[in-house]
């Protein structure tokens, strides 16, 4: 993968990050992105510390939450071509997103059992560098922005966030919840509540926007 500047000391690493459970029960990249995960956090967390020397930790926090979203990984993975080369199960579209973010975490773990830490981290600042650059301020979580847009409203009432179900392993569940506002709701989904809410609360702002 020339676009991931990386070259893999043991392929069987990178093509068992690039296997989803649903293609193969038993060896998958479940425990790569584990790992993944951890890396790709403390990278970003290091970037941000470096790159915005005067932001308080709830700046910080947020861009944080933005740069390791589920569609910030997946817009990634896409740019990488890592979509064609994923083996996965059937699943439905919404899931898609998903299947391409845990894949990018795991090849972000590949990285650092294959290359050590070093490797990994290099990888990630390159590519995230720019997106980490690219907001001048640091972003409202969903969920604030979506309380701020609809106490502006006549009504003035708070968005109702409702929780639905839970999909997947029980090790590594997929959270749904609906959040309804000024007449329109929406769902969304994630790998805790919190993160199911502020994709539900992203998802309704869209809405509202139009």
């Amino acid at each position: 993968m020339e676009k991931l500047n990386y070259k893999f000391n043991n392929t069987e690493l990178l093509e068992l990050a690039l296997t989803q459970s649903g293609a193969d029960a038993t060896h998958n990249n479940e425990r790569l992105e584990f790992i993944g995960d951890r890396v790709l956090g403390l990278t970003v967390a290091e970037m941000l510390y470096t790159m915005f020397p005067t932001e308080p930790e709830g700046d910080l926090a947020r861009r944080h939450a933005v740069l390791v979203s589920t569609e910030t990984l997946a817009s990634v993975a896409e740019n990488l071509g890592l979509a064609k080369r994923i083996r996965h199960g059937h699943m439905t579209g919404g899931r898609i997103r998903h299947v391409m973010a845990d894949a990018m975490e795991a090849v972000f773990g590949a990285i650092f059992i294959d290359g050590g830490f070093e490797s990994a981290r290099a990888v990630i600042m390159e590519l995230w560098r720019d997106l980490a650059l690219s907001a001048q301020t640091a972003p409202k979580d969903a969920k604030t922005a979506l309380q701020e847009l609809v106490q502006k409203s006549a009504s003035g009432e708070l968005p109702v966030y409702e929780y639905l179900s839970s999909t997947g392993a029980s090790h590594c569940p997929i959270f749904n919840v609906r959040v309804s506002a000024l007449g329109k709701s929406a769902t969304g989904t994630g790998t805790s509540k919190k993160m199911a809410s502020l994709a539900a609360a992203e998802e309704l702002l869209k809405i509202l926007a139009i």
